[in-house]
């Protein structure tokens, strides 16, 4: 698959025709006749090739008067995984659009945090999606108020306010526009809600393109995770989630056609944040067929491919979170990086309470950290410096972690902090900022692997093997990973 696709319109019309899943959020199908549009895997009969017309994104299909299918519901795809491989202006754009920041900021709060002018967002967003950002957010808020509108028995005010919109008018007007049904109509037409749910919790479900591995996605989450912020419990992982307008507790569960997606939220302005964070933890708009199939050219890692295709990279919630982790498990094994990061979470996090019970504090921010006393740190002291600089930098906004980086140059700040290797900066990079194409050749893990397999097992010699496998080499590192027991590689009994 391929930037642009919506343009190949052979391609297009073929996907359609074969229903392939695999397509659903590359591009969008719109109607010429029915003035509706779906995602390529539509149930119904595919029309005539020649009432077809592609479009790239959900908002472009919505600006040129086309309603969402009812059937295939084109809003809940998965999303496009180009956002989360490229590390241009448009991809970031998308990153920062889908965590919020238009609704919180608006467009000129988009263009500062990406150093650009509105005007060039604006030209660039259209001339690659069909929209601007200001029709990329509205088509975001309409979904997040139908997911509340179907999933919760909220008054439709306070749906209207907490999808992100002006007004109640507004919000009625643009449900209307794009489903063709009103809000109390969309409701009426959702199953009632089943008892025995946690009072307050939101039950989604977060779709994906298979295959899906969960074993070593949910294993390194919860093998890694930190007592009191995170835990594995009844076959799912649970945690706290800081965001803009309060906290949340998230539950996910993998199933084999979705991950089950329970939300516990203090402002429920925060639900599309929060969805799009768990999805960028779980990886869940990867195309993993585009990826193994790349993987397989190499004789060495298709057999591992084989066995357990549809692998992702466990990511994160929040970056400047990871990066301390990763200062934390320098040089320790995974129990005592946990140890570490608890005794942080039990002095310095934020206590909140857990309806279900287990989860006890957010992770500590970056001002909270900054403001501890060193000596309190039970760590060497080089590796103390290295933890109050990277600390102090997170918290006066000198280094930006967030989804809006340029993956070059945030390497380059990492790098040039003290006690900054490659191996710390690469998983930061792959783990934190995104980068698919992020390599530890340094890993111990990786090294054992390499020598078993057969392949050259220095850093340099490995680097060059592996350049075969750009831009999925994050991913031949689960690959590489899941050779060994170590409890990462499994989903707990």
């Amino acid at each position: 698959m391929q930037k642009g696709m919506h343009t190949h319109t052979e391609r297009c019309v073929r996907a359609v025709q074969s229903k392939d899943a695999r397509f659903d959020g590359w591009f969008f199908t719109a109607v010429l006749t029915t003035r509706i549009y779906c995602r390529p895997s539509c149930p119904v009969v595919p029309p005539k090739p020649e009432n077809m017309t592609f479009y790239p994104s959900a908002a472009a299909c919505q600006q040129a008067g086309f309603r969402a299918c009812k059937r295939c519901r084109p809003d809940t795809s998965p999303g496009s995984p180009e956002w989360n491989q490229r590390a241009d202006l448009v991809a970031r754009a998308m990153r920062l659009i889908a965590d919020g920041i238009v609704d919180r900021e608006g467009v000129p709060g988009l263009a500062a945090r990406l150093g650009y002018s509105t005007r060039q967002i604006e030209r660039q967003l259209l001339a690659e999606l069909g929209a601007g950002p200001l029709a990329l957010a509205r088509a975001q808020r309409a979904q997040t108020a139908r997911l509340l509108i179907e999933t919760t028995p909220l008054p439709m005010a306070e749906i209207a306010f907490a999808a992100g919109f002006s007004s109640i008018r507004t919000f009625n007007d643009t449900v209307r526009e794009v489903f063709a049904l009103s809000p109390s109509e969309l409701r009426a037409r959702t199953p009632r809600r089943t008892a025995g749910q946690t009072p307050g919790a939101l039950t989604l479900r977060l779709p994906f393109r298979a295959p899906l591995n969960p074993d070593n996605l949910f294993g390194h989450l919860a093998a890694t995770a930190v007592p009191g912020v995170e835990e594995w419990r009844d076959g799912a992982y649970r945690r706290t989630l800081r965001l803009p307008y309060g906290h949340g507790i998230v539950t996910l569960t993998p199933n084999p056609d979705h991950i089950a997606c329970r939300l516990t939220l203090s402002d429920l302005r925060d639900l599309t944040v929060a969805i799009s964070r768990c999805r960028r933890m779980l990886d869940l708009d990867a195309d993993p067929v585009a990826i193994d199939d790349q993987l397989r050219t190499d004789p060495v890692l298709a057999p591992l491919v084989d066995k357990a295709p549809g692998r992702r990279v466990p990511r994160t919630v929040d970056e400047a979170e990871f990066a301390v982790r990763a200062v934390l498990g320098q040089q320790v094994s995974t129990a005592a990086a946990r140890t570490h990061a608890a005794r942080l979470v039990t002095a310095h996090g934020e206590p909140l309470e857990d309806p279900e019970g287990g989860l006890t504090h957010l992770f500590p921010s970056p001002e909270a950290l900054a403001a501890l006393d060193p000596e309190s740190l039970a760590m060497p002291r080089t590796r103390r410096t290295t933890f109050t600089t990277l600390v102090s930098q997170l918290a006066d906004g000198s280094l930006n972690l967030g989804v809006e980086g340029d993956w070059t140059e945030t390497r380059a700040r990492l790098l040039a902090l003290p006690g900054f290797g490659p191996w710390t900066v690469d998983v930061i990079a792959m783990r934190a900022l995104g980068d698919p194409d992020a390599f530890l050749p340094t890993d111990l893990g990786i090294r054992k692997a390499a020598q078993e397999l057969g392949l050259p097992s220095t850093p340099a010699a490995l680097t060059a093997r592996a350049a075969a496998w750009r831009p999925w080499r994050a991913y031949a590192v689960q690959y590489l990973w899941a050779t060994d027991s170590h409890p990462i590689n499994f989903l707990p009994v």
